[in-house]
């Protein structure tokens, strides 16, 4: 985790209490974020006796990072002191965390009010701001640990509307490769391996199909010991007898056709 200063220099966080306090207070900016919240992330339930007095002073070495990094902007305006705890007074569009969120419900607007061409553009633009883990290098307590499992959880949701957007458009060339590492990164997500069904099938690959089928399946059965889901049963149903999937528009991209020669 890091902050970029307006000349493009780089304050990088390290695992300290001082940055752990740091983390909080931006990925809940403009917030004014209890000290009883940010005790908790420090020490959870082992508080020492001058918790509150060493809370102090990070946030003191925070205001001193802030002062001699950020020129011309004095500390204490950008960690303020709000009762009952701090608050960092940065632009929301100015945090990642933030910005993505913002973007991942506009393309979640632009796709429920059928536009699924905009809808993509959004939530490309918010998943490249995603680098890497959220927080690594960090020492994380339990808020910022539910902090990292939310955003996990909105990215996840950012993939599955840029799916349904592509399959709105048809491009279902482009979903095989996509969602063949989705599916091996997420092997029990089984909405991932319907799409990656339905794709393979769209393209002329049955037998694959069939065969990522029974794939789920056997993941399904060692890892949890239940059978796929109904609606993706009758999925292998529809392949196997040439059923309504069928009858949906064809796939863009390219095609044995377009290949050259």
């Amino acid at each position: 985790m890091e902050i970029l200063t307006d000349d493009g220099r780089s304050l990088e966080l390290n695992a300290s209490k001082t940055g752990q306090v740091i983390a909080l207070l931006l990925v809940r900016c403009q917030e004014t974020v209890s000290s009883d919240t940010l005790l908790e992330e420090l020490w959870g339930q082992r508080l020492p006796r001058s918790a509150r007095t060493t809370l102090q002073t990070y946030v003191y070495l925070a205001r001193q990072m802030f002062d001699r990094k950020l020129a011309g902007l004095p500390g204490r305006e950008v960690l303020v002191t709000r009762p009952p705890g701090y608050a960092i007074l940065a632009a929301e569009d100015s945090v990642d965390a933030k910005r993505f969120e913002r973007l991942v419900t506009e393309g979640k607007g632009l796709l429920d009010g059928g536009r699924p061409d905009g809808a993509m553009a959004r939530l490309d633009e918010a998943l490249e701001l995603w680098r890497g883990p959220a927080f690594s290098g960090l020492a994380m307590g339990r808020v910022l640990s539910a902090h990292l499992t939310h955003l996990r959880e909105v990215r996840i949701r950012a993939i599955s509307l840029r799916v349904e957007a592509l399959r709105r458009l048809g491009y279902y060339h482009e979903l095989v490769p996509e969602l063949s590492s989705l599916v091996a990164f997420h092997p029990l997500n089984e909405h991932f391996h319907a799409w990656l069904i339905e794709a393979l099938y769209k393209t002329g690959r049955r037998a694959d199909a069939l065969l990522a089928y029974h794939q789920l399946r056997t993941v399904l059965d060692q890892e949890l010991g239940v059978e796929p889901s109904p609606v993706i049963r009758q999925l292998q149903y529809e392949v196997l007898n040439h059923g309504r999937l069928e009858d949906a528009a064809p796939a863009r991209g390219v095609t044995a056709g377009d290949c050259p020669g």
